[in-house]
C-alpha cells in the first residue's frame, strides 16, 4: 500500500502540472488549437496538386512561339464547375446597388444604416461598415424615397419615362495588400534605422514613399456593371439588338456565362465573393479566411488537362466530334456554321459534358480571364513551381503592358483557341461579348488525419 501511495501522487502531479503554465521543456507546440477540416465550396471543384508539361499539345498552326514545353508544378485548389452566370453576376450588382443605398441614406442623416460601436466611432461614415439589419423601405418611408431619388437616372435620360437605376453610379471600392511591392527587398523594414525605405506605386500610378506597411495597401473603385452594348460593338453590319436589350438582365439567360465584363470587374467580383463569404464565416466564429480570384494561366491549363497528361482538349480526344459526328463544345466550327455545334451564340453554362476534373466548359462558349500578364516569353523566366506573372499596370502606361491571358476559346472562335495550350489576350480595361471568368479558391488543406 505505501509502493502505491507515491505512484499515484505523482500522476495527480503530472495531469495538474498540465494545466497549469508550466511545460515539460519539451517542443511540444502550441496546444488546445482546434482541428481543421474544410469541406468543398458550393458550386466548386477540387482540383489536386500535381506537375504537368505545360505549352502545345499539337503544331504552333498559329506560329505564335509563346507557349514552349516545359515541367510546371501547382498546388491543390479549387474551381468554379461553370463560367461565373449572369445570375450569379446579378448578385453582385444588386449587393453593390444595395450597400450604395445604405450609404447615400446614412449620409443623408438617416439612422440605422451604420454600424454603431467604440470601435466604429472613430472612423468616417465613409469607412464605417454597414448595418444590414435595417430595412430600406421607401413605399413607407418618404424620408428614405426622397434621399434615393440621386440613385435613379435623370428624367431626361429616361427611356419613356421608366424610372431605373442610374449604372454609372455602381461602383464597387476595395482594396488588397500587394504582396509582391511588400516582399521587394528595397522596401523591407531596416530593423537597425528602425524604419521603412523605398517606395512603390498605388493603384492610380501615384509614386508613395514607404513610411509604413500602409504603403502597401491597394484601393481601387471600379464601375461593375456589365457593359451590355459589347452585343452591338463587337460586329459590323450585324442584328444584335435582341441580345443588348436582353441578355444580361432577362430571366430566359440567368444560366447563361456573363460578358461585357473587363477584367478589372472580374477581379472586383472575386474580391466581394472574398468578402461575402469571410463575413458569413465570420458571423459563426470561423477564424479562416478563404480567398476566391481569378486562376493563373498555369492552374487554368492544369484543370483544363483533367488529369490527362497530354491531351489536346479538355475532353482527351484530339478531335472536336464524338463518335456519333456532335460537336463537343461550343465554337465556331467548320467554314463558320455557327449553329453546327447547337449554339449560335453563347448557350447555358454546362450545356456539354465536363472534363475529368468535373469542369464544365474549360474550351468554347466564352474565353476566360486569367489573372496572368500576357508576355510571349513568359514560359521561360517564370518559375517552375506554382509559377505566375503578375503586373499591375497603371492607367499611365502604354497599351501593351495591360494585356491579360485568356484562354479556352469561345462561341466566335475556331478550334484552334479551344485547344488547352492556346494562349491568347486582351486588354484589361476591355469587355467583349465572348470573354467571362470564373473562379478559383486557395485550397487551405487540412489538419484532420
Amino acid at each position: 500500500m505505501n509502493r502505491v501511495i507515491p505512484v499515484f501522487l505523482l500522476v495527480i502531479a503530472a495531469i495538474l502540472s498540465g494545466c497549469g503554465s508550466s511545460t515539460s521543456g519539451e517542443l511540444t507546440g502550441v496546444q488546445g488549437r482546434k482541428k481543421y477540416f474544410e469541406p468543398d465550396p458550393y458550386g466548386m471543384q477540387y482540383i489536386p496538386m500535381g506537375g504537368f508539361i505545360v505549352g502545345q499539345s499539337d503544331q504552333d498552326v498559329a506560329w505564335a512561339q509563346n507557349s514552349f514545353s516545359r515541367t510546371v508544378t501547382v498546388d491543390a485548389f479549387y474551381m468554379d464547375e461553370t463560367e461565373i452566370t449572369n445570375n450569379e453576376y446579378r448578385q453582385f450588382v444588386r449587393w453593390v446597388r444595395d450597400s450604395i443605398a445604405r450609404r447615400t441614406l446614412a449620409q443623408a442623416g438617416i439612422d440605422g444604416f451604420l454600424k454603431e460601436g467604440d470601435d466604429y466611432d472613430m472612423l468616417d461614415e465613409d469607412e464605417r461598415p454597414l448595418n444590414w439589419r435595417t430595412r430600406i423601405d421607401t413605399r413607407r418611408n418618404e424620408d428614405q424615397k426622397e434621399a434615393l431619388e440621386e440613385m435613379y437616372l435623370p428624367v431626361h435620360e429616361r427611356f419613356y419615362g421608366r424610372k431605373e437605376i442610374d449604372t454609372r453610379k455602381l461602383t464597387f471600392k476595395y482594396m488588397w495588400v500587394n504582396m509582391q511591392e511588400a516582399a521587394n527587398p528595397r522596401n523591407r523594414y531596416d530593423f537597425q534605422k528602425k524604419e521603412y525605405n523605398g517606395f512603390t506605386f498605388n493603384a492610380l500610378g501615384e509614386r508613395v514613399e514607404v513610411k509604413d506597411r500602409s504603403a502597401f495597401i491597394m484601393h481601387d473603385e471600379v464601375p461593375i456593371y456589365p457593359d451590355t452594348l459589347v452585343w452591338i460593338s463587337d460586329f459590323s453590319y450585324s442584328y444584335n439588338e435582341p441580345m443588348t436589350n436582353m441578355y444580361f438582365w432577362h430571366v430566359a439567360y440567368d444560366s447563361y456565362p456573363v460578358v461585357g465584363v473587363n477584367w478589372r470587374q472580374a477581379n472586383a467580383f472575386c474580391q466581394w465573393r472574398t468578402n461575402l463569404l469571410n463575413a458569413a464565416l465570420g458571423d459563426v466564429g470561423d477564424p479562416f479566411v478563404h480567398n476566391y480570384r481569378l486562376p493563373t494561366e498555369y492552374e487554368w491549363e492544369w484543370a483544363a488537362r483533367g488529369g490527362l497528361a497530354n491531351n489536346k482538349y479538355p475532353w482527351g480526344g484530339p478531335y472536336t466530334r464524338n463518335n456519333l459526328g456532335c460537336f463537343l463544345a461550343n465554337f465556331k466550327p467548320l467554314r463558320g456554321n455557327y449553329a453546327d455545334d447547337g449554339g449560335v451564340r453563347t448557350v447555358r453554362v454546362g450545356t456539354y459534358e465536363p472534363n475529368g476534373f468535373g469542369l464544365y466548359d474549360m474550351a468554347g462558349n466564352v474565353a476566360e480571364w486569367t489573372i496572368s500578364a500576357y508576355d510571349e516569353s513568359a514560359y521561360r523566366f517564370t518559375h517552375d513551381l506554382n509559377p505566375d506573372y503578375k503586373y499591375n499596370a497603371r492607367p499611365d502606361e502604354p497599351a501593351v503592358m495591360k494585356r491579360k491571358v485568356l484562354r479556352g476559346g469561345s462561341w466566335k472562335d475556331i478550334e484552334f483557341y479551344l485547344q488547352v495550350s492556346t494562349r491568347a489576350y486582351e486588354y484589361q480595361d476591355t469587355a467583349t461579348s465572348y470573354i467571362g471568368f470564373r473562379c478559383v479558391r486557395d485550397y487551405l488543406g487540412n489538419s484532420v488525419k
